[in-house]
């Protein structure tokens, strides 16, 4: 999910071929295509074309292809996967009609045989990068641990603000907010899976996915409680599916707040707006009718005065796509970046690299719960330059296996920008410290990598910064969860008996 999600778990397109994959119309013929042939018809028609060096051979031969397999069988035999198909309300996106899968088979191949996707031309292991020492110590921060447990901690939210901070925790189904000492000041529960807060002066508005795990069950939603008391809490949105992100902006300039909403879903998410009606309902229109939609920003990117939609999508067919605002509620796609569905797109955040003005990319790849965890060299942290027109190009790539999220800020109010970032699938057997980065930048664009020794005492998944305590520098906020894809070595033991659910980096420039 996520989050991404902010906390996105996303089910490897490439080989399972979501909506619309259709072979083109030279894919007939008395023989069947090889695999290299039918890789080229069938996935490239749903994503990116998957080269099969991204990951090695045997990902594909053990799950990748079988994987693929099972989905060509279900449409031969009409016999649904129960690994697959989920069952009741959520189950209804498998109807013909949602085409979800091919309505007639993609091989002439019998039932139960591979259907040709080998790895041709897979490594049998992928080429890492060489690991850079990294100092386990961080001197400018200080690392703090509430007087607060949570177990097994399970945190999908964490915000900072002015007065503290909030987390919301899937397991517990609960909304904390704690003040910049680290002090529990108020809980509310809210269901599984807060992943979202937006804070008027009147309201906190909450968006909950309704299911950690992945699911198209329409059981999320966007939830507004009141911070004083006399008002019951209520539902701006419900029944979404699995919704990991909201974005609030007047989009047709009706004076009337609307709603970007991201339901990552499963198989059948998409992007939507909603817009807000006289009556102070909702109406939801499509963006993109495809699930993995993990977070937008909105602003007006072409300067025409209106604000436009910038959002990455996970799950298959990743990367960023811009929605221009063309007037009258329409909006015009325009693809920005596209990734391999192997990326495992997580996070990304704007910002101003160059100090041109033109807003900036700081992106991250780390995503990997899709089947057994391999280190990918490709996963880390991006910085994908503005050149004004919203045309981007790459100007910075740190490895870092498993990346989930990251910060570009002054730090050190140095004049430069230093880089935090976290991961969720580390190379736990020989750098588990790397589940939280200090990325100092030295002035010259080099960046030396730091964490703070206590790192291992959580499984990082969400990030954010802030001045919590108003000092007048920026903290780092971790929150941790300790399940999904379980590494070796009992560190899932120690993260549920310690019970930690986040640690503040405390800034110690002032």
């Amino acid at each position: 999910m996520m989050q991404k999600i902010s906390v996105p778990f996303i089910l490897f397109c490439t080989v399972l071929l979501l909506a619309h994959c259709r072979p083109s119309p030279g894919s007939s013929g008395n023989t069947p295509p090889g695999g290299e042939a039918l890789a080229r018809i069938h996935c490239a028609a749903c994503h990116q074309y998957p080269d099969p060096e991204l990951l090695p051979r045997a990902t594909w031969a053990d799950t990748c292809c079988p994987a693929w397999a099972t989905c060509w069988a279900f449409i031969r035999t009409g016999t649904p996967a129960l690994t697959i198909i989920e069952s009741g309300l959520a189950g209804r996106a498998y109807h013909p009609g949602a085409r979800i899968f091919p309505e007639s088979p993609l091989s002439t191949l019998p039932p139960g045989k591979n259907p040709g996707l080998l790895p041709y031309q897979a490594p049998d292991t992928l080429p890492l990068p060489k690991t850079n020492r990294i100092k386990e110590e961080l001197s400018l921060f200080q690392a703090e641990f509430p007087d607060y447990h949570l177990s097994p901690p399970s945190v999908t939210l964490a915000h900072c603000t002015e007065n503290g901070l909030y987390i919301g925790d899937a397991n517990s189904r609960g909304l904390y907010r704690f003040d910049g000492q680290l002090t529990l000041q108020q809980a509310a529960k809210v269901r599984e899976g807060a992943v979202g807060l937006d804070e008027t002066e009147q309201n906190l508005r909450v968006t909950v996915m309704g299911s950690f795990s992945p699911t198209d069950a329409p059981s999320g939603f966007i939830l507004q409680l009141p911070k004083a008391g006399g008002r019951a809490p209520s539902f701006l949105l419900q029944n979404l599916q699995r919704p990991v992100h909201s974005a609030f902006a007047d989009l047709n300039g009706d004076g009337r707040e609307d709603i970007v909403v991201c339901e990552f879903a499963k198989w059948t998410g998409c992007l939507a707006w909603w817009e807000q009606l006289e009556n102070g309902s909702y109406e939801k229109h499509l963006l993109r009718n495809k699930p993995g939609a993990i977070k937008t920003e909105v602003q007006d990117f072409n300067r025409d005065g209106r604000p436009d939609i910038l959002a990455l999508f996970g799950q298959g067919d990743e990367g960023f796509y811009l929605y221009y605002n063309e007037g009258q509620g329409q909006f015009r796609e325009a693809p920005a970046l596209r990734f391999p569905p192997s990326y495992g797109s997580s996070s990304f955040r704007l910002f101003d690299y160059n100090d041109d003005g033109h807003p900036d990319i700081l992106y991250t790849a780390g995503d990997n719960a899709d089947y057994p965890p391999v280190l990918k060299p490709y996963h880390g942290v991006r910085i994908f330059e503005n050149d004004g027109s919203m045309q981007f190009e790459e100007k910075f790539f740190y490895p870092i296996p498993g990346t989930y999220g990251a910060v570009a800020r002054d730090f050190n109010q140095d004049g430069t920008l230093d880089i935090a970032a976290i991961s969720f699938f580390p190379n736990f057997e020989k750098q588990p410290n790397e589940s939280f980065l200090f990325l100092e930048n030295d002035g010259l664009g080099n960046f030396r990598p730091h964490t703070f020794p206590q790192a291992g005492l959580g499984r990082w998944i969400v990030m954010d910064a802030g001045d919590i305590d108003r000092d007048g520098d920026e903290d780092i906020v971790l929150g941790s969860l300790a399940f999904e894809v379980i590494p070796d070595g009992g560190e899932v033991e120690k993260w549920v008996k310690n019970g930690i659910p986040f640690v503040v980096l405390r800034n110690q420039l002032k």
